[in-house]
């Protein structure tokens, strides 16, 4: 499975792309300059190096890759990429008083994804520290930590029944939110503030539980009618979700609130922040 993820080093942001065919990491060329340079125009700097290394004779710059990653404006564009390998070859090329450091955290994220595929335990233990780091309670990761595990065991039982990831997936994973919820992924999104930033991770303890509970009950329902193809599937979807809604509109009647919440994880957490007694200088 391709994985697009955002790896820090020292708290600066670096996009990267786990490729599973060749088992390497594809990391934003341009991310790792902005780093080692300090530069205000990183991409300057990269053309200008580029340049440089193909008139000195270097194949360096001929092998690199392109890949489309998201932007600061939540957009994706074509970058230049490479991988471990390819890096550190690059990294001799740019004067930094980070470059030893940086080599170091390459090694690093490259050993942990091995680490990662030989036990997959490893890679939920990262999760967790992850989302610590970002600031969500304890409570909420671990419900989303179990709703990853809830969505693998649905996606897998979709593969068993010959579905394809993609617009099968996306289109399955539609009707069961818009069966509990009342509203479709893209509805869903638009409530919260929401453009490519993923709904779970944005998603109340509440809101967490009631998506595992449609997701689990779709899975389980296929499981016990096998559909037979994807027309069948996107019943059973739907009977998943409307298990979930059922439930939501039990809570809802005795509580008198609405499950659906506008908040996100920028509000929630900056609520949370809030409440944090301030260090004495």
């Amino acid at each position: 499975m391709n994985k697009d993820k955002i790896q820090l080093f020292e708290e600066s942001k670096v996009r990267t792309h786990w490729d599973a065919d060749a088992e390497k990491w594809f990391i934003s060329i341009v991310d790792v300059i902005a780093i080692l340079t300090d530069s205000k125009r990183p991409r300057k700097y990269w053309s200008d190096l580029k340049a440089k290394l193909k008139k000195e004779g270097s194949e360096l710059s001929e092998k690199i890759g392109h890949l489309k990653m998201k932007s600061s404006d939540g957009k994706s564009y074509t970058t230049d990429v490479a991988d471990t390998e390819q890096l550190f070859r690059l990294i001799q090329s740019i004067p930094s008083k980070k470059a030893e450091p940086f080599k170091l955290w390459l090694a690093q994220i490259a050993a942990e994804r091995l680490d990662e595929m030989q036990d997959p335990e490893i890679s939920i233990d990262r999760a967790l520290q992850q989302y610590l780091e970002l600031g969500y309670s304890e409570n909420w990761i671990n419900q989303r930590l179990k709703s990853i595990e809830i969505r693998k065991e649905l996606t897998d039982e979709w593969k068993k029944r010959g579905l394809k990831e993609g617009v099968q997936f996306a289109t399955l994973t539609n009707i069961i939110t818009k069966a509990w919820a009342d509203k479709t992924t893209k509805e869903y999104k638009i409530l919260k503030g929401l453009k490519k930033e993923n709904l779970r991770d944005n998603m109340t303890n509440t809101e967490l539980i009631l998506n595992m509970l449609a997701e689990a009950s779709a899975k389980d329902i296929s499981d016990a009618v096998q559909p037979k193809n994807f027309t069948e599937s996107k019943t059973v979807a739907k009977q998943g979700g409307n298990v979930a809604k059922v439930a939501r509109q039990e809570l809802e009647s005795r509580t008198g609130k609405k499950v659906i919440s506008p908040l996100n994880a920028k509000a929630i957490l900056g609520e949370k922040n809030k409440l944090k007694p301030k260090k004495e200088k």
